[in-house]
């Protein structure tokens, strides 16, 4: 793992944790970014589960910087013992240099978002998944563009700093080829919206696909400038 690319994801997570107004929130983003459970990253810093429940749910004061640094470090070693997976996913996103006619916007939250809320929001129209999630940011992106222009790998970026996102995705006909892209790659998005049409035009296989990997699927017919302007109103 190049230790340059390590050490600026580790001032990255390290800066949004301490700088954030909900560290314990921030935190919990990260560590479940990495799929480690509370247990064993307690396990790793050899102290009480409950410390870190704490930390997380505000219930303890916030962990200074050189606290923080720590726990950073372990969740980036445990990474690496494993094959540096993530590390390497989120150090790609460092440098992702998008022509603006594939993404529109990008946002990331510090704090969880309910999805019933974020749907609520942009007007959209449940098509299937479960409301009951959260999400740490969104993407909103020209389909057509997306597809034909990105590989597998830069697809993944599109995925921001969380894969707890909502994809939006813009001048899509059915639905069908943006739920086959993801299909198709490493990482998966909490949600997909289909911006532009209703859930009657939508294929019929975008709900199976959907089920397949667990993505919440929605539908909205209000316009990207507006869905932009929204989100970006928003004091999430």
């Amino acid at each position: 793992m190049k230790s340059g690319l390590r050490h600026q994801l580790a001032e990255k997570m390290a800066g949004e944790i301490t700088l954030s107004d909900s560290p314990g929130k921030a935190l919990k983003k990260w560590r479940m970014s990495f799929d480690i459970p509370q247990g064993v990253l307690a396990e790793r810093l050899e102290v009480s589960p409950s410390v870190i429940s704490d930390y997380e749910s505000g219930r303890r004061k916030s962990p200074g910087t050189a606290v923080v640094g720590k726990i950073v470090d372990t969740i980036l070693s445990m990474d690496e013992a494993q094959g540096g997976r993530y590390i390497q996913k989120f150090s790609t996103m460092l440098y992702a240099d998008f022509d603006d006619e594939v993404i529109y916007d990008m946002h990331e939250y510090a704090v969880q978002v309910p999805l019933r809320e974020f749907a609520e929001v942009i007007n959209a129209t449940h098509l299937c998944g479960s409301l009951d999630q959260s999400l740490y940011g969104y993407t909103v992106i020209n389909s057509q563009n997306a597809i034909v222009q990105l590989s597998s790998n830069e697809f993944n970026r599109l995925y921001g700093w969380s894969t707890e996102r909502a994809m939006i995705f813009n001048g899509v006909s059915n639905g069908k080829s943006p739920m086959v892209a993801i299909r198709v790659t490493s990482f998966k998005p909490r949600c997909v919206v289909l911006q532009g049409i209703t859930p009657e035009e939508v294929h019929p296989i975008v709900p199976l696909l959907a089920d397949k990997d667990r993505i919440t699927v929605l539908c909205t017919s209000m316009e990207i400038e507006k869905i932009i302007a929204v989100l970006r109103g928003q004091e999430w």
